[in-house]
């Protein structure tokens, strides 16, 4: 009985590894619940091809993790949610016209690369839907490009607008058509109101921590601000650059991912932060008109340092 006593301690101060799956299918079921209005509003503004790609990648990622835990003899983990949530976080990034070979390789190349690899959901360092999308951004660009795919509309793309026709064409873009995703972006990217809505969720429910969305929106908003009181005949509003592209998206489903965002909070601000200010970089000085997913990348690779930020014990110099 004296034997027992260590093992019966441990397992009354541990939580049980249900309790620790119970919490990872939670916080996917509220990240899909998050992510449902953007998805019903792609589907509005693209129709029947959004859902072919969301429901295809979603699909492919499913099948992807189910194949790589029976190759590795290792308990199926599909029951957790987190390849759905990766695969339609996934298909957010891509064109509402991406061909079907496109979505099958990059969601493949998430899976495989940005998650299985290291041995599943939590051990990733870098964000499973951004892996995919890289891949193709670098191998098929042509194909990534909005613009060039989806032609068979009468939106505009606003980041090409400023680039291309100066801030006041930009301007011209009502905010609302931009909120309500009637815009030339990414097939989730763009829906930026219902993006706004399930972010909101997602900090009422405690599953993201509102440090790293803060830094971001200020470190990436803040800049933009400022250069557009300083010459608002050649700078973007603020607002402009937070509803178009993907940096809401980033901000509040990207960055905020558990295993490869900081664990302290003063690392969370200054993980945001950076990420933010190099969303601006990009997107102000790079070629690159949007900048975001780049940004997450390269920050979470900073996530370890950001975790050396701690405050000294009291007492301690």
């Amino acid at each position: 009985m004296k034997d027992a006593t260590p093992t019966l301690l441990l397992s009354m101060s541990a939580p049980p590894y249900w309790h620790c799956g119970r919490t990872v299918l939670k916080r996917s079921i509220d990240q899909l619940v998050a992510l449902l209005p953007a998805a019903a509003m792609a589907v509005v503004n693209w129709g029947l091809p959004a859902l072919r790609v969301m429901s295809l990648a979603v699909a492919v990622c499913v099948a992807v993790e189910a194949i790589c835990c029976w190759a590795m003899d290792r308990k199926s983990t599909i029951d957790d949610f987190t390849a759905v949530v990766a695969g339609l976080l996934y298909s957010f990034m891509l064109p509402a016209g991406a061909p079907w070979w496109i979505v099958v390789v990059g969601a493949v190349s998430a899976m495989l690369f940005g998650k299985m690899l290291f041995g599943g959901h939590g051990n990733n360092p870098l964000s499973t839907p951004l892996i995919g999308w890289a891949v193709l951004f670098i191998s098929f660009p042509v194909h990534m490009d909005p613009n060039i795919v989806q032609t068979a509309t009468s939106f505009i793309d606003p980041l090409a607008r400023l680039k291309y026709f100066g801030v006041a064409e930009a301007n011209a873009i009502p905010v609302l058509d931009l909120l309500l995703g009637r815009q030339i972006n990414a097939l989730g990217a763009g829906q930026a109101g219902a993006i706004l809505l399930g972010g909101f969720y997602l900090l009422v429910r405690g599953q993201i921590r509102w440090q790293i969305v803060i830094g971001v929106l200020i470190g990436a908003g803040f800049p933009f601000a400022y250069l557009q009181m300083t010459d608002p005949a050649a700078n973007a509003s603020a607002v402009f650059h937070m509803c178009s592209g993907s940096i809401l998206l980033c901000a509040f489903f990207m960055a905020t991912e558990p295993c490869i965002a900081p664990a302290v909070s003063a690392g969370m601000l200054c993980y945001g932060l950076t990420c933010g200010l190099m969303m601006f970089i990009i997107r102000h000085f790079g070629s690159y008109s949007d900048g975001a997913p780049f940004a997450v990348l390269v920050t979470s690779l900073l996530s370890p340092y950001f975790d050396m930020i701690r405050p000294k014990p009291f007492g301690v110099k």
